[in-house]
Formats: C-alpha cells, structure tokens, sequence
C-alpha cells in the first residue's frame, strides 16, 4: 500500500502524458496533419445550428399497407381463377364482394393462405351479406408503426450522413416523431428538402389501352408527370419494386449529354427486372418516383444485366440529390417538419464563453478550498484534479465525443465530485493522527479505510449514469456520458494518481508529523 514501484509510477506518469498528448488537438487550431489527431466536436447548442423535428405521417404508413394488401388481395384471387366485384380499401381494412355466392368459401381459403409481415397481421371474415373483409389487427397496425419510424431514423441517419454533416444528432421522440439536430448547418433547406422526400421508387407497365378515358379500370391508376405533362395511365401493380436497388449514381450521358441517375439492382430485382421486360418488349416501362412518373420508356429489348439509367433534364444537384435518395433507401412514409429552430454561432460562443468561465471559476474555488484545507496533501489532491481534467478531455477526444451545455455542466460537477474521494482521504488520516498513531501508520490506515467507500461510491454513482445513458436521450446523454468519464478518470487519479504523489512524498522526507 505504502511502495510504489518504478514500473507503477512509471505506468501512472505514462496514462497521464498520453492523456496529455491526446487533448492537445483540441488546442491547436490545425494539426499536423500525419498525425490522427481526434477532436472534441461542439454540440448543436455551442456551435450553432439547425434543428428539426419531423413527424411520422402514420397515415400514409396505414394507407400504403392497405393498398399493398388490396393488391396482394386481387393477385391471390386471380391466381387461384377467382373473381371479385366492388374491390375497395376502408379505413382499416379490405372489403369486395365474391362473383358468385359459391365462390365465398374458395375466396375465405385461398385469402386466409395468404402470407403475413407479422403474426396475426389480419382476419378474414364474411358478413351475412356474403361481403368478405380483410381487417388489420390493432396490434399488427402498431408494430408496423414503430417499425416505420424506427426504419425512417436509419434512412435519415444515412441521408445527412451522405450530405457530410458532421456528428447530427438523430433520436426518436415519442411514437411517431424524429428530433434531428445538425450542428453547423445554419441553412437547412437542402436537408430539409432531402428529408421531405419520400424516395419509393417503383416500376409499372404502362396501361396504353387506358389513355384518353376518363374514368382509369381497375388496377389501373393515372399519375402525374414529372415534367408537368398530361397524367399517365400505369397499372397498379408494381412489377419492380426499387427497394432492391443496390447503387445509384449521377452521371453525364454520353449519348444525349445531359445529366442522367445510373441504378443497379441486387440479384432478386435484376431478376424481376429482366423478366419483366423479357416479357414485354414494345411496351412502356414507366419509373414512378413518389407517384409521379420520371419517364416512361419504350422497352426495346430485355434488360438482363440488372442496372438502367434515369433521364429527365435533370441538373448536377438534382441527380446527385436522386442518386443519394435512392442510395440511402425510400422512407416508409412522408416525413413532415413540425418544428424548425437555428441556432446561431454567435450564441454558440456566448455559451462556450460562459461555460468556460464557470468551469474555470469552479475549479479555482476547488483548488483554493483543498489548499485551505488540507495542505500539502490539498495540493496532491489539485495535481490529480488537473490530471483528472485532462484525462476526462483525453477520453472524449479519442471517441469524439459531442460536448455539451449539458456535457460542460457535467464536467463541473465532476470536478466537484473528484475531491471528495480526496478528502476522504485525508479526514480518515487525521482521524488516526488524532488517536495518536505515527505518520507511517496514520497513512496506511487512512488509504485502507476510505478506499472501500471510494469505491463503493463510485460505483454507484456510475451504475445509475451508465443506465442514464442508455435510457436517456440528447442532452441527458451528453451529461450522463461526461459523468461516466469523470467517474473513472477520478478512481484513477485518486486512488493511483494522488496517492503516488503522497507516498512519495512520505518515502523521501520522512516526516514525524503529517501536513494535513
């Protein structure tokens, strides 16, 4: 308890110079580049930027199930040579009425064998009227929900990430909201623009028979272009579906000159989209993008090779924009901006520079305080709040962290947290001193009985942050993650640091009284 080794010092001495070594980038304005230095990055409420929070249309996520399963519906009917009359969607399921009173039984059969996302996803049931109804179970309705949101943060997440923002800060709010914070983007309308796009691009057949009338058949529904034109009749059945894409990228054509979007298919959608234009050569091909149609090309000849080119007169932003939506994947549903808020840098500087004064000011009131106090060994203990500070800054450099108001506020605390496994100390050692043992035996005592309740402490403490961690969200998370740190920096500092500097104090004076 009482010896340090020279390797041991050595050991301590080393963390803390890596400690040191480590924050210095934080300091520099450009570091050398040859080296990896890591930074600290400043929060949204310190460097200034954008936030947004956004909203689920929960709507749209219902209503595009209940048409997926009306289609699924009139495909397994037709299938099994099955017929149907007055085929239609309500608010919470699909209805249609059989052909003939005979088929009602072959129609509850083959539907009831259709496949579900989920378990118990609908029911298929037959009112007195012989009117067959497929319903959505409530349960199935709120699965499907979370899982639209929790699907929606992801493809965010990959959208702003493709745009460079730098560490955006993505949670979930609620049941149908997204909070997206970008630090440094004080103009947000690309983001915005970007986020506001649903991206579900899908592939049907042009319905040729179906132009000029009035009234589209069924399974055939009129779209409008994208370049303004008349709408184009298309059926309703999606023959590929771009969720299978795999890479898109913007290009100039080589042909035409203009800027065109290259998509490839994964080995299923190749599959499909070879098919189906094996099977329809003459035919229109239309590209649906959130339900307008791009274009709508002739099919020459089979495509087997699994990847096609988009035109439409696009410029450089608009393709390299499609080609990052497509890229990153459609949204489940429309995202709709509820709340919009900027930050500027101006008041990201006025926070730092407050809370820079209120840490420097802490910790000058700490230092006096242990000084005051305890003497030489209040010294020590300053020695391992500087180390403590630079080692807190060293961790959340190598993770790059995000630092925060909240994040500040929780290194101040932590400093005043950090002396007290310090004065533990040093009271159990007066506390011996007072019942007269020797300065030898007063140390040994006093390390040995404030240990376990420095540790204990500790422990508790960092128990309840990790689980604030984990279960919190934004700034909570920041505060939580800053205490964590300093919790571990300081049972390092103190139990190694400090106590070294005392020991060796002890080895090379000698002393008969001790200056605490």
């Amino acid at each position: 308890m009482m010896y340090y080794s020279r390797l041991r010092m050595a050991s301590v001495i080393g963390v803390c110079l890596i400690g040191l070594a480590l924050c210095l980038p934080n300091a520099i304005r450009q570091p050398f580049p040859s080296l990896p230095w890591r930074q600290i990055h400043l929060g949204l409420d310190l460097r200034g930027g954008s936030y947004l929070l956004l909203q689920v249309d929960m709507n749209s996520v219902a209503a595009d199930r209940l048409r997926g399963l009306q289609d699924e519906t009139r495909q397994t009917l037709l299938h099994a040579g099955l017929g149907y009359r007055n085929l239609a969607t309500t608010a919470h399921g699909v209805t249609f009425t059989p052909r003939t009173p005979e088929e009602g039984k072959p129609d509850l059969k083959a539907l009831r064998a259709m496949p579900m996302n989920v378990p118990d996803e609908f029911t298929v049931s037959q009112d007195e009227t012989g009117q067959i109804t497929l319903a959505l179970s409530a349960d199935a309705a709120r699965q499907r929900a979370y899982d639209a949101v929790t699907q929606s943060i992801e493809i965010v997440r990959r959208r702003i990430d493709a745009t460079g923002a730098i560490d955006p800060e993505i949670t979930r709010q609620g049941e149908d909201r997204i909070i997206v914070e970008l630090p440094g983007i004080s103009d947000p309308e690309r983001v915005k623009k970007l986020l506001g796009t649903t991206a579900k691009m899908t592939f049907h057949l042009v319905a040729d028979s179906a132009i000029g009338s009035a009234v589209p058949p069924p399974g055939v529904q009129m779209l409008p272009m994208a370049d303004g034109q008349n709408p184009l009749p298309v059926y309703s059945h999606v023959d590929v579906d771009g969720a299978d894409l795999t890479n898109a990228s913007a290009s100039i054509d080589q042909q035409s000159g203009e800027w065109a979007v290259n998509f490839t298919f994964d080995s299923t959608g190749a599959q499909e989209f070879g098919n189906v234009t094996r099977a329809n050569v003459g035919k229109r091909f239309a590209i649906v993008l959130d339900n307008k149609v791009i274009e709508a090309p002739v099919i020459r000849t089979a495509i087997t090779g699994g990847s096609g080119q988009i035109t439409g007169g696009f410029s450089a932003q608009q393709a390299t924009d499609m080609a990052l939506l497509l890229r990153a994947g459609a949204l489940p549903a429309p995202l709709n901006v509820i709340e919009q808020r900027s930050i500027g840098p101006s008041l990201g500087a006025d926070s730092i520079r407050a809370g820079g004064y209120s840490l420097a000011a802490g910790f000058v009131l700490v230092i006096a305080f242990m000084a005051l106090f305890y003497g030489r060994f209040g010294w020590y203990a300053n020695i391992a709040l500087v180390a403590n500070l630079v080692l807190m800054t060293a961790i959340l450099s190598l993770f790059e962290a995000t630092l925060t108001l909240p994040g500040m506020a929780g290194m101040l605390l932590t400093l005043g947290m950090a002396v007290d496994a310090n004065i533990l100390i040093n009271e159990r050692i007066r506390e011996e001193v007072a019942r007269g043992r020797t300065a030898l035996q007063a140390m040994q005592a006093g390390f040995e009985r404030a240990t376990g309740t420095i540790v204990d402490s500790n422990a508790t403490a960092l128990l309840a942050h990790v689980m604030l961690f984990v279960f919190g969200t934004g700034p909570v998370r920041g505060f939580a993650l800053t205490i964590t740190i300093g919790i571990v920096t300081t049972l390092f500092t103190t139990l190694l640091l400090s106590r070294m500097l005392m020991v060796r104090w002890y080895a090379r004076v000698r002393p008969s009284t001790l200056p605490v």
